[in-house]
């Protein structure tokens, strides 16, 4: 496991321990006679059930990205953007805005190319633009669900006849 996996589980796990005796808590407060308590602990329920909605949404987002990411390095179409060009401060910044401007370019010519799309959301993560790379990883994980959705659809048989009964 990578170390950004082991910090995401880690906090994952520190969320969901907090999301759990914070809700405990909450119960407590809920069966108190005062009713600003009880109003309080009633914020603190619904408090923990947003947060473990927003844990499960990043996640999952997580694990998505994390596939598609493997499938574009199988089919050897993720860009060689190393670690040490991703912090160096604007010696990289050139090769940067190239790449970005070709896949951007790439999007245009393919807007229903997840690959496309993931590879500019790469170069935006690049750049240090997080909210645009993750919008477009998004686009990403939406157009390879449709696509394999639609590869589904064609692999699977057509509707078998109705079943005929034999004639008396």
């Amino acid at each position: 496991m990578t170390r950004a996996r082991w910090a995401a589980l880690g906090m994952a796990v520190l969320l969901a321990l907090y999301l759990v005796l914070i809700t405990f808590y909450a119960v407590r407060l809920v069966t108190d006679p005062l009713p600003i308590v009880r109003g309080i602990g009633w914020a603190l329920i619904v408090l923990p059930l947003l947060g473990a909605w927003a844990l499960v949404v990043e996640l999952r987002f997580g694990i998505r990205a994390e596939r598609l990411a493997r499938l574009l390095e199988q089919e050897g179409g993720i860009p060689g953007v190393s670690a040490g060009e991703r912090d160096a401060p604007d010696a990289e910044g050139d090769s940067r805005e190239a790449a970005f401007a070709r896949y951007s370019e790439e999007v245009r010519e393919q807007p229903d190319s997840w690959q496309s799309w993931f590879r500019l959301g790469l170069a935006y993560d690049a750049s240090r633009d997080r909210a645009r790379a993750r919008w477009a990883v998004r686009t990403a994980i939406k157009l390879e669900r449709q696509a394999r959705q639609a590869r589904q659809a064609r692999q699977s048989p057509a509707d078998p006849p109705p079943h005929e009964s034999p004639s008396s």
